[in-house]
């Protein structure tokens, strides 16, 4: 049995009925970057997508999202129950831990913060800021030259960010600074996630580089992961969900720098992998595209995504799977350059699978629940009672 598991990060399908709640009415990641570019996917389309509940429609310029007349999905719409729109809470309820406390957002960091985290990692900050990452070390880069001080950042998600020059801080540097502010980042204090954001300056301009690493606190309670690696069945991260989960639950991990390299990994795994879980994260359509509001990068990000799809299918199993979702939005039309707090998409693909519409679903973690159900045959959660062959759920 081998589950080959996508996050296409921050691919959203619509604003949840609490999305003004967080600034997000009006949202729609797909939708409004197929109105606004009128991407075409359609290997996702031929799975379901746009089946999927809310996604198929007219919008006003006259671009319609049609339906496919048959499906070869199963297909849904997910719900998050946690109370928020981030990658780390996104990605723990998809591996069934939701979070009755979601980790704490800052729109600047304390003095106090600051100056312990400073103390702790032997350095001084700049800027201690809510920005956008590109665009914060274009305005300080130069004072960060001049000054040798790491940029200080972070979001509307629940993340400290350090950015530095690596001619100026050194990647190795840059990293045990980060691993410090991450000690430091606990309890009441405490952020998702502190990331490394080293970049370079060339021709006057400062690049972010592809060396990116997030330091993330352990689960506070079991994951999917956690179960299928206590029961001897591998589980393979590909990309940045080996930093998601600090390594917990993961048997082997492979680093990627981008979603090219991403998806070359997870087809060489369709061609190799033997039996247990690939779960893979494919960031540029968030980190390079929906925070810096560009539209057209993020529709050609989802066709490169979308091509590779043939590739991947015609590698599997009779016993296969293939489950693509994401963890929250990020829709590049909107002002804001946040996540999004929207409806992901549920696909899962496989020889054994009923293509099914099992509607909107509340939770998440209902793909964990699948997943456990696809290794240890338990068929307690709805989607697996619903979508597994006859053969399957003997």
């Amino acid at each position: 049995m081998r589950v080959f598991w996508i996050v296409i990060d921050s691919f959203g399908i619509g604003a949840m009925p609490d999305a003004a709640q967080f600034g997000d009415e009006g949202s729609d990641t797909y939708g409004n970057l197929f109105a606004a570019t009128g991407v075409e996917l359609p290997n996702l389309v031929r799975l379901g997508l746009n089946n999927i509940d809310g996604v198929a429609r007219t919008f006003p310029n006259g671009s319609i999202l049609q339906k496919t007349t048959k499906p070869l999905a199963a297909y849904a719409r997910l719900a998050e129950k946690t109370h928020a729109k981030d990658t780390t809470a996104g990605h723990y309820e998809l591996a069934g831990l939701v979070l009755a406390h979601p980790f704490r957002i800052y729109k600047s960091f304390p003095q106090d913060v600051v100056k312990d985290v400073e103390k702790a990692a032997g350095c001084r900050f700049i800027g201690n800021e809510a920005a956008s990452g590109t665009e914060i070390i274009q305005r300080l880069g130069e004072e960060h030259l001049r000054s040798g001080n790491p940029i200080l950042y972070t979001s509307q998600d629940s993340v400290m960010q350090i950015a530095a020059d690596t001619s100026v801080v050194p990647l190795a540097r840059l990293y045990a600074i980060c691993a410090a502010a991450r000690r430091d980042m606990t309890g009441e204090r405490a952020v998702g996630r502190v990331i490394a954001r080293p970049f370079i300056h060339k021709e006057g301009k400062f690049i972010r580089t592809e060396d990116r690493r997030d330091f993330a606190l352990e689960p506070p309670g079991e994951t999917v992961l956690d179960v299928l690696h206590a029961s001897g069945i591998a589980v393979t991260a590909v990309g940045k969900i080996n930093d998601i989960f600090c390594g917990r639950g993961i048997t082997s991990a492979v680093h990627t720098g981008n979603n090219r390299e991403g998806l070359e990994a997870v087809t060489a795994l369709v061609r190799s992998a033997g039996d247990g879980l690939v779960f893979a994260n494919l960031v540029d359509t968030d980190m390079l595209y929906g925070h810096r509001n560009d539209a057209v990068g993020y529709a050609a990000a989802l066709r490169e995504i979308d091509a590779a799809l043939p590739q991947i299918l015609s590698g599997l199993g009779k016993d296969d799977v293939l489950i693509v979702t994401a963890d929250h939005g990020c829709d590049p039309t909107t002002p804001s350059t946040d996540h999004s707090r929207e409806y992901v998409p549920l696909l899962i693909y496989g020889a054994g699978i009923r293509p099914k519409d099992l509607g909107t679903l509340n939770g998440f973690d209902h793909v964990a629940g699948f997943v456990k159900a696809c290794f240890l045959k338990t068929h307690d959660d709805a989607i697996s009672q619903t979508i597994l062959s006859e053969e399957e759920t003997r």
